[in-house]
């Protein structure tokens, strides 16, 4: 069954009128100016309708005197109302991707390295205020809809929406109350973001104190509210669905949205007999969601407004003057002038405005503006963030309406799979504010196969330094080749063994300090306590000796690094543009255990760019070595597998298993293509290069041909629960194929 949202599903009835040729020769013989008014109702895509209509009005010469619209409705005559061309609206939404509007998406260069590791690890969020599970008030804040709004309405400074080009109503409903609102003035873009705020879909707009959801579940045809106005003549166009047959009532889900729609249906047959002129497009075979459809929309409803051509055109001539709007310069820039601030009470003028890196007296574009926008609406500490421009001599004042979110606990929730940690189930306790207002404190417990747990608390100082701690403990366990156990730590098998369990933990502990050159951009120090236990079932015949498990490693390690991490990546898993670049280095000295100083370096660096339509390329490469005379096999670098979390000195490498190549140094190359073939789904080729020795920088073979290398081709999809990945590989140098998959984001 398709997902439908109840309150955008209103439907409506077939009915068919022709225009009171008598009632229009009354108006024209009394001489005086036909006053017409235009109805658009809700629907949804469905609503794209109007912009066909509007198209057959203009060419028939009728000059609209007010508009009134509902939801998608108020939203097409809201536009058209402040000056905007049918064409320029038929490009706008032609252009218009209602995927990223309606859920939301930011682009991931509006999120801080934080934000990222949030948004790339949960599938879901929860409000946890009170020790309640709540569900949010809606799937979306709807701020980027609101954006889209505010940018094409930049233009208009005018309050009183009588005074637009054409005089404008749009309807909305108060939550609380139960009544309808009927809105005349205001912020234009705040009365559409109300009007179309779909219940469950997006949250509640809130306009003088009023918690405002879509005007369509009171009112979907404000047909008395255009009367009472005083026009003359009145057209109407109904792009709400229709009653059900017995045959599509199959669910207890149908059934009750038919009830629900009853009385809308019952109420939308009493408006039309106010009507002139009734239009009803044939937009049964789409959906409230069928956006992608749009240009079919449009044509449906200019093909049903041709219909009526006729009685248009009376209309027209009997009005005997012509709708004579000019099409507006859509802004792609604004000069701003002072910046001013509502609303903000536990977050300081300078954490806002560092966040929206608009400067005050400067030109910016609305693109750079939308993106501050999106900053702040990417820290979740926000509700909505709505804006205001107004003249200022050569400059546009800009005022920002911060709506401070109270919500300060969250319950998160993540899965995955893959075949080094197998099942893995993600629950996450984040809090805001635990002791200070910038502060955040996250705490991850992962059960399945492999328990582990993560905890982070992180002072945020912005453009200073930035404070936290960390603690994380892993584990895992693999069935690895015994050569790996005689090559990392040099015991010999006293009988004939061919693989071995390994059962690796690992217990992290970090303090750090770190600064922000920009939000893409980092630079931090920090201490670092690691105990590393690796052990196998006991592989010793010996009669004395009764342990369980072998010993193959355990080391208490101390370390103070430094790291660089520069992220420009469009998409972690799927990039097509930008670049990545971090690196770190670790000096560890003997706190703990009895060992010489030694230091780990490690890098790695990425950079993806577009080749084709919807193919696009990545190069990447990795380094990693380390000083001394130390032979920890718990730090060696590890290559191998695919699709898990890698921690310490682990990388993935196609065409061989995990941990089937590992040294203390290593140099790695990747060369990828990806054919993005349909909307979020891609085939990959990978091909993966790679030398793994000890000693390998002060030998110079990492100059060499590379020893090992692999190949892959999969296909990868982006999902509610994150990206599912399924890869084939093969090694020229093994002459063994691979399969891996991986189910989910990383964690």
């Amino acid at each position: 069954m398709k997902l439908k949202f109840l309150f955008f599903l209103i439907p409506a009835f077939t009915w068919s009128q022709n225009l009171d040729l008598s009632k229009l020769d009354s108006l024209k013989n009394t001489g005086k100016d036909i006053k017409v008014g235009l109805v658009l109702s809700g629907g949804g895509a469905k609503g794209l309708a109007h912009i066909g209509v509007l198209k057959v009005i203009e060419e028939a010469g009728i000059k609209i005197d007010y508009i009134g619209g509902t939801s998608m409705g108020a939203i097409i005559g809201g536009l058209y109302a402040s000056g905007y061309t049918t064409r320029q609206l038929d490009s706008l939404f032609k252009a218009t991707d209602f995927d990223d509007l309606i859920q939301d998406n930011l682009p991931r260069s509006s999120r801080s390295f934080f934000e990222k590791k949030d948004a790339e690890r949960y599938i879901l969020n929860l409000p946890f205020n009170d020790f309640k599970i709540r569900l949010p008030s809606g799937l979306s804040k709807g701020q980027n809809i609101y954006n889209f709004y505010a940018q094409l309405l930049a233009h208009n400074e005018q309050n009183d929406f009588s005074q637009l080009p054409i005089p404008f109503l749009c309807m909305a409903t108060n939550i609380e109350t139960g009544e309808e609102v009927l809105m005349e003035s205001g912020d234009l873009a705040v009365s559409l973001s109300a009007s179309g705020a779909i219940p469950t879909l997006f949250s509640p707009v809130y306009i003088d104190g009023m918690m405002l959801t879509d005007g369509g579940v009171l009112n979907n045809f404000p047909v008395n509210e255009i009367k009472a106005k005083g026009m003359d003549i009145i057209i109407g166009v109904d792009v709400q669905d229709a009653l059900r047959s017995r045959e599509d009532l199959i669910s207890g889900f149908d059934i009750l949205t038919q009830v629900n729609n009853f009385r809308t249906i019952t109420e939308a047959r009493r408006k039309s007999k106010n009507l002139d002129l009734y239009i009803k497009p044939d937009i049964k075979e789409f959906s409230v969601l069928s956006f992608d459809r749009g240009q079919e929309i449009i044509y449906n409803g200019e093909l049903a407004a041709r219909g009526k051509l006729t009685s248009f055109k009376q209309i027209g001539e009997a009005q005997n003057r012509t709708q004579n709007l000019q099409p507006l310069k859509i802004q792609d820039s604004i000069s701003i002038g002072n910046i001013y601030l509502n609303g903000n009470q536990k977050f300081p003028r300078s954490y806002i405005t560092g966040k929206l890196k608009v400067s005050e007296f400067e030109k910016t574009s609305f693109n750079d503006l939308n993106i501050g926008i999106n900053n702040l609406s990417a820290t979740q500490s926000f509700q909505k963030i709505n804006y205001k421009l107004s003249t200022n001599g050569d400059f546009q004042d800009l005022t920002l309406e911060v709506f401070e979110s109270n919500q300060n606990q969250q319950l998160k929730f993540g899965i995955h799979y893959d075949q080094l940690y197998k099942t893995s189930f993600l629950t996450n306790f984040t809090r805001k504010g635990l002791i200070f207002n910038n502060d955040l404190s996250t705490l991850d417990l992962i059960l399945g196969d492999n328990l582990r747990y993560n905890f982070n608390y992180y002072v945020d100082k912005g453009r200073y330094w930035s404070i936290g701690i960390s603690s994380r403990y892993n584990q895992f366990e693999d069935d690895v080749n015994f050569e790996f156990i005689e090559q990392n730590v040099g015991t010999q098998s006293p009988v004939d063994l061919n693989k071995v369990r390994l059962k690796n933990k690992d217990f992290t502990n970090r303090i750090f300090a770190e600064t922000f050159i920009s939000k893409d951009f980092k630079f931090g120090l920090g201490a670092e306590y690691k105990f590393l236990e690796a052990t196998t079932e006991t592989f010793i015949q010996d009669p004395s000796v009764n342990e369980i498990e072998t010993i193959i490693e355990k080391d208490n390690l101390f370390s103070t690094y430094g790291y660089l991490k520069i992220d420009k990546l469009d998409d972690k898993f799927y990039p097509s543009m930008g670049y990545f670049f971090s690196g770190q280095l670790n000096i560890y000295f003997p706190f703990f255990d009895n060992y010489s100083e030694f230091a780990i370096a490690k890098g790695e660096a990425g950079y993806a760019f577009p080749l084709l339509n919807k193919v696009s390329g990545y190069i990447g490469s990795e380094l990693g070595f380390r000083t001394g005379n130390e032979n920890l096999a718990g730090l060696n670098f590890f290559l191998g597998g695919f699709g898990n979390q890698t921690i310490n000195n682990f990388s993935h490498f196609l065409g061989y298993d995990f941990f089937t190549l590992s040294a203390n140094s290593y140099i790695k190359g990747t060369l990828q293509i990806d054919y993005n073939f349909y909307k979020k789904n891609h085939f990959i080729f990978t091909a993966n290069y790679a030398n793994v020795e000890d000693d390998l920088l002060s030998t110079g073979n990492w100059l060499s041909l590379p020893d090992f290398s692999g190949y892959g081709i999969g296909f990868g999809s982006q999902t509610i629960l994150g990206p599912v990945d399924l890869k084939y590989s093969y090694s020229p140098e093994t002459k063994n194929s691979i399969w891996f998959i991986s189910i989910g984001y990383w964690f």
